[in-house]
């Protein structure tokens, strides 16, 4: 099983990058038929990335693609649109160890988890400031995470 993850800026400014993320995940899926994603949701980025992955196992479905919303902490918009995010992820979850952090420090240390568990991060990142650039940063200090660059490719 392959396991990947996001990293990007809340806003798109170039139109290829929709395009790249899917031929990224096309390259993936070729290597591995057993994926898990991991999104934060909380962007431009995060978006046409999940609709990358919807689309990957719409176009493959004898893989195992799985798509999961990892929150920072808990927001009573998951009580209210409970049935998009039933239909539109695998799973939603707030990792244990976020429980109870200031909201802004939140952010960062879900982005560190998601690093943490994946073997593949794809990136558009082209500021060098901003959560984006930060969880990069910390993605090149993690041994052996392939890091695919979109925003340079």
């Amino acid at each position: 099983m392959l396991v990947c993850t996001f990293a990007g800026h809340r806003q798109v400014f170039a139109a290829d990058v929709a395009q790249k993320a899917r031929d990224a995940l096309e390259r993936l899926v070729e290597i591995d038929r057993e994926l898990t994603f991991y999104t934060g949701g909380m962007g431009e980025f995060d978006s046409l990335c999940a609709a990358a992955v919807r689309r990957l196992r719409a176009r493959h479905p004898e893989a195992r693609v799985r798509l999961y919303l990892v929150l920072p902490y808990l927001t009573a918009e998951l009580n209210r649109s409970g049935a998009y995010y039933e239909a539109a992820f695998d799973g939603v979850f707030v990792p244990p160890e976020l429980l109870g952090l200031h909201y802004k420090s939140a952010i960062l240390r879900r982005n560190r988890w998601m690093v943490d568990r994946a073997q593949v991060l794809l990136s558009y990142v082209t500021r060098d400031f901003g959560g984006a650039s930060a969880t990069l940063r910390y993605a090149k200090t993690r041994p052996g995470l392939r890091i695919i660059d979109l925003a340079g490719a």
